[in-house]
């Protein structure tokens, strides 16, 4: 027994770390949480001082037997998981499993931190251990409770009062909220015209002013607001120029223009989703990968510090190598005289540890480029990039606006305004991104300009007086990028939940990302318009931000947890009861009549459904079964009218028949738009049900049954046992157990018995996948 055993939380990580402390020590991955609440009522029990019931995760139990069985063989534990709320949370929860497994007996157990998966970092982690931080835990417990019991007591509700599927959590539904109330936002703004007058100058090279003064007015937005008054402008000032104007007025300055801090997670989301199209969670997967470790060569080495974190500090000896490659690879000069110091806004101490920044910024992107997937190395160079610019002296622009008459002694004004480099500083390496194209616009026009050299009293030619029309535009809708910012701004989740508070909000199809910005769905806003109607405060910026503050409270040791839950718990648990039945589901969903149909005189009206909104024509009270017809996807229940309505009911449609003389008809169902031929479907891809021809449909149905019959590869008379051409490849089956076939093997080759002995050793498939397929044949089938 004189092995050390010592957890992190993934293999990866396990793989590097091992080749840093050598034979005496054991690595073994927990694979992420080892514990979770039962996922069944009573999970949290309020009433026994919110005491949890926990089970091991069923896909991690043999990690966790594995790590039991090293346990046994090793004299001490060493606890190594992540250095944050949910790490602190993983190794308390795998000491309790061990503890109560009785395995720990008189053995030491270390709680050991780092930052970074290097060799320095892990031997220094691993002579300075702690004692487990019960704040930490317990700040995760408590806000594990405050999700479940929000979870399963509003997600019920949602399900009564809306559909089935739905869910409601406490920092997803303010996020959502941001989302619809920017919608409407747009939907509310009134298009306002205004017109710009614009000049086309030259001396020695062209360039361009604008009208900020006409007869001794100065000019806003809208003080042009229509073609007449432009144009008149427009013809007045020519007759003033006589083809000329007169410099009245230089103004030079010199600024600075400082570099931005280094990442953090929340900046590294929106950097990376600005700059290199990445989601928050495919940014945060590439980021776990640098960190846990990558092979460059001379082994597998953890390329940046940890990835979830709210601090913009850098630690001393960082800052000393940053501060030895600028000076050696871009000059002393870009090296300022003190290191940058950048203040850290998270009000968490304990969590706010070190930037995101490279292990070693000597290991250049360029020479680990070979070692990495493409993804990795842009977000290595993106990393790298921003902490060593980051360090560098401020870049400095040489600015001049220059005012130039129109007409002397008119109070015809124009103003042209530019830009040149006298220094890059820090922008010899990296410029940060932004989150609007109106913003860049705008940057681009003051800083990429420039403007010849003029002096008060020269004259200028003028070649062209413009009029230009403009109108105002609504705010954007919310990226990735922005949304993060808009969560951090208001305190609402912290870095290690953005990433899954934007995919769960497209998993419940409350948002979809349209143009890579967030759009939300009829569904999206019900919920939204239900929680903020009736669970106001959960739903408030500053209660969720609060809650969050009283969180970190917890893990500092300023707060008790239960205390916590108790003020959360009682008037929440009162909102749930009195609503459920106080709100009927017709109020929620908010059904809309549209009108009358011409052809019945039924009610025609919109609503939502367990598949999405859809039109009704009729009720069910009538003795005649109502018709239903699903909403396109870019139509909205609150906008659909009476016509768009109607025009739904000509589905499906009959597109006459095929050669065979199997009927052919366009539908949409539950998973689509389709044709259908006979008894098979054809989903359309990218053909419209409404518009699509009978010759469209015969090329699409060809096609199918080429796919088809290409798909048999050997049928066996009397039996279910079939060869097939799969997604993946061919396969075995018998309608009940798929097998896969040996590479060795011709599939056309195989005999029956030989596939009934691949079957019976084959796994079972997983129960209702073959339910679910034939669940959405007979959907299609019953829409057509």
């Amino acid at each position: 027994m004189s092995k050390h055993l010592v957890i992190v939380e993934s293999p990866a990580k396990a793989k590097t770390i091992k080749k840093y402390l050598g034979k005496d020590y054991e690595v073994l991955a927990s694979y992420g949480h080892v514990r979770d609440l039962v996922p069944k009522e009573g999970a949290v029990d309020p009433e026994r001082g919110f005491a949890m019931k926990y089970e091991v995760i069923d896909k991690n139990q043999k990690h966790v037997d594995a790590i039991a069985k090293a346990l046994a063989k090793a004299d001490a534990l060493y606890l190594a998981t992540d250095p944050d709320r949910e790490g602190e949370a993983i190794s308390w929860h795998l000491y309790e499993i061990l503890r109560e497994r009785e395995l720990l007996a008189d053995k030491p157990v270390q709680r050991v931190v780092f930052h970074e998966i290097t060799k320095r970092a892990i031997q220094e982690a691993i002579t300075h251990p702690r004692a487990l931080a019960m704040d930490l835990v317990n700040a995760q417990q408590a806000r594990r409770a405050l999700d479940y019991l929000v979870g399963f007591n509003l997600s019920p509700l949602l399900w009564k009062k809306i559909r089935r599927g739905l869910s409601a959590g406490r920092v997803q539904s303010p996020a959502l909220r941001l989302i619809v109330e920017r919608e409407e936002e747009i939907e509310r703004f009134v298009t306002r015209e205004y017109w710009t007058i614009e000049a086309d100058c030259a001396k020695q090279q062209p360039f361009g002013a604008k009208l900020v003064e006409y007869q001794g007015a100065k000019l806003t937005q809208f003080s042009v607001e229509n073609a007449p008054s432009a144009h008149a402008m427009r013809e007045a000032l020519l007759a003033e120029a006589q083809g000329r104007l007169q410099v009245a007025k230089v103004e030079k300055k010199q600024r600075k223009r400082n570099p931005a801090a280094p990442f953090t997670t929340s900046t590294l989301q929106q950097e990376a989703s600005r700059k290199l199209g990445f989601s928050a969670s495919r940014t945060m997967r590439t980021a776990q990968a640098l960190y846990e470790g990558i092979d460059i060569g001379s082994g597998s080495v953890g390329l940046i510090t940890y990835m979830r974190t709210d601090s913009v500090n850098l630690a001393a000896e960082a800052l000393t190598e940053i501060r030895e490659l600028i000076a050696r690879r871009y000059g002393a000069h870009n090296v300022p005289p003190e290191p940058r110091v950048y203040k850290t806004k998270a009000k968490n101490a304990q969590e706010a540890h070190e930037a995101i920044r490279p292990t070693s910024v000597a290991i250049e992107p360029e020479q680990v480029r070979a070692h990495l997937s493409a993804e990795q190395f842009k977000l290595y160079e993106l990393i790298w990039k921003r902490t060593v610019a980051c360090q560098m002296i401020p870049a400095t622009l040489d600015t001049v606006s220059v005012d130039l008459a129109c007409g002397p002694g008119k109070g015809n004004t124009f103003r042209a305004s530019g830009s040149t480099i006298a220094d890059p500083g820090f922008l010899a390496v990296y410029e940060e991104g932004v989150d609007d194209a109106r913003t860049r616009e705008a940057d681009d026009e003051e800083g990429g300009r420039v403007l010849p050299p003029l002096a008060v009293g020269d004259v200028v030619e003028l070649r062209a007086i413009r009029a230009e029309q403009h109108f105002t535009e609504p705010p954007p809708r919310y990226s990735e990028a922005s949304l993060v910012k808009a969560l951090e701004e208001f305190g609402i989740g912290r870095p290690s939940t953005y990433a899954a508070i934007l995919s769960t909000l497209q998993a419940r199809e409350y948002a979809v990302i349209d143009g890579r910005r967030f759009v939300p769905t009829d569904v999206g806003r019900i919920v939204n318009r239900f929680l903020t109607q009736h669970f106001t405060q959960y739903v408030d910026y500053d209660f969720t931000a609060r809650l969050e503050d009283e969180l970190d409270e917890v893990s500092r040791g300023e707060k008790e947890w239960v205390p916590l839950m108790q003020e959360f718990w009682g008037p929440f648990r009162e909102r749930c009861e009195d609503k459920e039945g106080s709100v009927s589901r017709t109020e929620v969903v908010q059904a809309r009549e549209l009108g009358s149909d011409p052809k019945t005189g039924k009610p025609v009206s919109v609503r939502i459904g367990r598949f999405g909104p859809f039109v009704q024509i009729g009720t069910k009270d009538d003795a005649d079964k109502p018709q239903f017809a699903s909403l396109r996807p870019e139509q909205r229940m609150d906008s659909i009218t009476l016509e768009d309505a109607l025009e739904l009911f000509k589905l499906p449609r009959d597109l006459g028949k095929t050669a065979d003389g199997e009927p052919i008809k366009a539908s949409v169902g539950r998973f689509g738009p389709y044709v259908q031929y006979g008894k098979k479907y054809v989903s359309l891809k990218e053909d419209d049900p409404y518009s699509v021809t009978r010759e469209r449909a015969l090329e699409l149905i060809a096609a199918h049954k080429e796919a088809e019959a290409n798909k048999y590869i050997r049928v066996f008379d009397g039996s279910p046992v079939q060869v097939l051409n799969g997604r993946y490849g061919p396969y075995i089956t018998d309608g009940k157990k798929n097998a896969k076939i040996p590479k060795d093997r011709e599939p056309a080759a195989l005999t029956l018995p030989e596939c009934l002995e691949l079957l019976a050793a084959a796994p079972d498939k997983k129960p209702g996948a073959r339910g679910a397929a034939r669940g959405g044949a007979r959907s299609k089938a019953k829409a057509g």
